[in-house]
């Protein structure tokens, strides 16, 4: 199948399970625990979730993180400090944000969205290459975990992956934390 048309296929099953699977963020923020802390990594880079996308908020417990921010289209996105509480506005896209008089960091630990993953890091975006060229660009500078959060529903066998899509290190679900099987 191709991206558009899996796409179109996963939005709406995400859509089902974020429906059915109401408490699976906390229950992902247990399992997460089990493997590391948010909190030794000095910058975390989570995301607002929109609609029906895994919400990540729960993994921070009350810390503090960053969030994206789209300030170019077509650019890669930039991350500002934030907390809970903290205003948000919309970015160019019309996403949550940080405004900018929040600082930014280049985060040590991105969590991203998915809308399909598979065991060998490979995941579907929303299509607009925000994430991949946000994540080549922080590996170029230094190393960084990439964390795809999703419901275990959102697993297929292959992810359709073109030459610049950034591969997930480990995928973090409500049942289970999968290290990526990638070189």
């Amino acid at each position: 199948m191709d991206k558009q048309g899996l796409r179109s296929r996963m939005r709406s099953h995400r859509r089902r399970l974020a429906r059915e699977r109401p408490g699976a963020a906390e229950d992902a923020a247990g399992i997460l625990r089990d493997y590391l802390s948010l909190k030794t990594f000095p910058a975390v880079g989570l995301y607002h979730p929109a609609a029906s996308e895994f919400d990540p908020r729960p993994l921070a417990a009350g810390s503090r993180y960053a969030l994206p921010v789209v300030t170019t289209l077509g650019g890669p996105l930039v991350f500002r400090q934030h907390k809970a509480g903290d205003q948000l506005t919309g970015d160019l896209l019309g996403i949550l944000a940080p405004g900018p008089e929040a600082r930014e960091v280049w985060p040590d630990l991105v969590v991203v969205p998915v809308l399909a993953f598979d065991r060998q890091g490979g995941r579907l975006g929303q299509g607009g290459g925000y994430y991949d060229r946000t994540l080549e660009q922080l590996r170029a500078r230094k190393a960084v975990l990439v964390i795809g959060v999703a419901y275990a529903g959102q697993e297929v066998e292959e992810t359709p992956m073109e030459p610049h899509d950034q591969r997930l290190d480990a995928i973090l679900t409500e049942k289970s934390y999968i290290e990526a099987d990638w070189p």
